[in-house]
């Protein structure tokens, strides 16, 4: 076990950067200019310095500053101290800077949305490593092992969290055309008679989709189910199904018109997706670089 360090023996270490710089410039005007400080802030520190030391540091020959010989025998001592300090604290915020920027989201948000986007981000920020941690089920935000979340809520988030919209989504079911022979008007209780598919962390929105159409299905029946959105879609296109679409995540397939949507009836106000992030990260620089950039590539890439 290491002895511990008696901290009333520490000279006051705000002093030390104007002692420091007054020894080598020799001049208590070089010395405030340097540190942005006054010339009484600078004197009052080599005064506090000298009187908890209990010797004298300096000297005027006329015009001209010397240092004392305890100077002389101080000023590599707090100069090594001082480049200790500087050198720790930039190897830690290397380490802090190199770190990858943490992006949790569900595993079908990276796969048919996220993913595609981060070209763009790297050309911007290629100094910043990114790493996706995706989950198969819908969850909260897990500030622990996350810097960022990009969910879906259907609620403000906690008051120690920052919360960023990004997209205001409309519930809509989709599927291959051949399914439904190109209809795109089907009323609910027509979308009934085909095979719906259920992803398990999300029932509630076949259900909230029916009652939003006015159409009372407490217990849709689900012929198929799944436990991720991104495996419901592929079910979709290869025509096993209808499945539900919570936001931009098929634009693609439908522009191809590998999907459509068989039905005009969609549910707003539902909740939206966002970025969600701890208050007290805000001043982190990566945060902020990803943050701004996927509202700025949103705006151009819809």
């Amino acid at each position: 076990m290491e002895k511990a360090i008696n901290h009333r023996q520490l000279p006051p270490l705000k002093t030390l950067s104007g002692f420091e710089a007054t020894a080598r410039l020799l001049s208590f005007r070089k010395a405030a200019q340097e540190l942005n400080l006054s010339h009484p802030a600078i004197s009052h520190q080599i005064l506090a310095l000298e009187t908890n030391l209990g010797v004298k540091l300096f000297n005027r020959k006329g015009r001209q500053m010397v240092l004392t010989a305890e100077g002389e025998r101080f000023y590599p001592i707090a100069r090594r101290a001082l480049e200790e300090l500087i050198n720790g604290s930039e190897v830690l915020r290397r380490s802090a800077s190199i770190k990858p920027l943490r992006i949790q989201t569900y595993i079908s948000v990276s796969i048919r949305w996220l993913s595609h986007r981060l070209s763009r981000f790297r050309a911007a920020h290629p100094d910043i490593e990114l790493q996706l941690i995706s989950s198969i089920e819908e969850q909260d935000f897990d500030e622990t092992n996350a810097d960022i979340g990009l969910i879906f809520s259907r609620a403000s988030p906690d008051t120690h969290l920052a919360w960023e919209p990004l997209i205001q989504p409309a519930l809509r079911p989709v599927c291959h055309p051949s399914l439904v022979g190109n209809q795109t008007n089907l009323l609910p209780e027509e979308i009934l008679q085909y095979p719906l598919i259920t992803v398990t962390s999300e029932r509630w929105q076949w259900q909230d989709w029916f009652e939003a159409a006015g159409f009372c299905a407490s217990q849709p029946n689900s012929a198929l189910s799944t436990d991720s959105t991104a495996i419901a879609l592929e079910m979709a296109m290869d025509g096993e199904g209808i499945a539900l679409l919570n936001g931009p995540f098929a634009n693609k397939d439908l522009l191809a018109g590998r999907l459509i949507h068989p039905s005009e009836h969609c549910v707003r106000n539902l909740g939206e997706w966002g970025l969600t992030y701890r208050k007290d990260s805000q001043p982190h620089q990566n945060i902020r670089a990803f943050v701004d950039w996927i509202l700025k590539d949103i705006a151009k890439h819809p």
